[in-house]
């Protein structure tokens, strides 16, 4: 019997009725497990961040008033501990969780919530800041990509689960596991997976997907707690890290350092992850550090870094403390947190080309947010669900509802449908509109 809770009447009746059909239409509708599918045929959420990495879905035809009783709620199921974003994929919901003393991935049915694999990575990893793994999955083809707590990265099969490689990449590289934790998401281009390190002339490093083997690894700095990113940035493809006390540029197939820029934070706590404006590279922390955005000028030997703008310390119009803030039609959507991670965070929004704020909702509170169809979907820290109009006239909010306990993951979003975790459940939410 499925331990899930469903509250829509409507696709529960229609499942159990359909029995077999349903799931011979799932796979009709998303395909085998290894099968390319066209973005035009599905949306996804294969990776930290979404399919492009910034936060942003091309979904559409999603709630533009909402209900009486609130979205309603498709599954919801136990999870476990851990601060793991949820990865979605050919019908699949992956995500890292701490439980019975282990690190394990775990596949569900992302219609049903249905188990449908556990692999354990790792014995379980504590820390004071919060327990279990920091990083989301990456699928890729026939595999899935995960980055344990003390820094484990494996490869193992969609299908099944089975492991096909595992590297104590911080210990292998004579590192050292962050302070908070291994927070970095896996990136993989082609057939390269990439993670932060932290370890001498390691603060980043490349893998073979299919083997596991080493390609490279470069970088001095120490691993910070963001995730790398691959951005068209200063006329070229480059893999851009914003590591403990920088964010730099490198050449993805080789690990060359192509630029640097100083930024520091107390702990090394820059934790968002690098966005591309318009050829530009803009990063932000918190601790009441502030946000730059950085123009790229090609010179012989790699590239010159100039500060387009700056705004620093505790007047900056945003302080991003985990969460990566949205770039859409010219602004960046995202949470300013108050003081030395205080609990006061206000959401913001902020012209990206001139970095004046355009407009702000004080004491909104803490959370994380993704965007699709001219909406901002929140989660917070509390639990709540929020749905926000994505517009430069000022705050607009559709609604809000109670959906989970304490929670600091993002949201996922792919065909309609909204999954967020806290560290005891994980919730399947309708967001499509009626």
């Amino acid at each position: 019997m499925s331990s899930r809770t469903n509250q829509r009447p409507f696709p529960v009746r229609h499942f159990h009725r359909l029995g077999y059909l349903s799931g011979v239409l799932l796979l009709f509708a998303m395909g085998e497990p290894g099968m390319a599918q066209s973005s035009s045929e599905n949306h996804d959420w294969p990776q930290f961040l979404g399919p492009n990495r910034n936060g942003i879905s091309s979904e559409s035809g999603l709630i533009e008033s909402w209900p009486t009783d609130g979205p309603k709620v498709i599954w919801r199921v136990p999870g476990g501990v851990g601060m793991s974003g949820l990865a979605i994929s050919r019908g699949r919901l992956f995500t890292l969780i701490q439980k019975d003393g282990k690190q394990a991935l775990i596949a569900r049915n992302a219609l049903t919530g249905d188990s449908v694999w556990e692999r354990v990575l790792a014995p379980e990893y504590r820390n004071g800041m919060g327990n279990g793994p920091r990083g989301t999955p990456a699928i890729s083809g026939d595999l899935v990509l995960a980055y344990t707590g003390e820094g484990i990265l494996a490869a193992v099969k969609f299908a099944d689960g089975q492991t096909v490689w595992s590297h104590n990449v911080v210990s292998e590289l004579d590192g050292k596991v962050a302070e908070y934790g291994m927070a970095c998401s896996p990136l993989v281009v082609g057939n390269r997976v990439y993670v932060t390190v932290g370890a001498p002339n390691a603060t980043v490093a490349s893998y073979e997907t299919a083997t596991g083997k080493l390609a490279w690894k470069a970088g001095d700095d120490s691993a910070g707690y963001s995730s790398p990113v691959l951005l068209d940035v200063g006329g070229r493809s480059q893999l851009v890290v914003y590591s403990g006390s920088s964010v730099m540029g490198l050449a993805p197939d080789t690990g060359t350092v192509l630029w640097s820029h100083a930024y520091e934070t107390n702990f090394d706590c820059n934790i968002a992850t690098p966005l591309a404006v318009k050829g530009r590279v803009f990063v932000s922390s918190g601790e009441n550090h502030g946000s730059v955005m950085l123009t790229l000028r090609q010179t012989d030997d790699g590239f010159h870094v100039t500060e387009v703008w700056k705004s620093q310390g505790a007047k900056s119009v945003l302080r991003n403390e985990w969460q990566t803030s949205i770039l859409l039609d010219g602004h960046l959507y995202g949470f300013d947190n108050v003081g030395a991670a205080g609990p006061v965070s206000h959401l913001t929004c902020v012209n990206a080309e001139t970095g004046e704020r355009v407009w702000q909702k004080l004491r909104f509170g803490k959370g994380n947010l993704i965007a699709a169809d001219g909406k901002l979907l929140i989660s917070t820290t509390n639990g709540e669900l929020v749905v926000v109009r994505a517009t430069t006239k000022g705050y607009d909010e559709i609604g809000r509802a109670d959906v989970l306990g304490s929670t600091r993951q993002a949201p996922a979003l792919a065909n309609g449908r909204l999954y967020l975790r806290d560290d005891s459940e994980i919730v399947c939410i309708d967001v499509r509109e009626p």
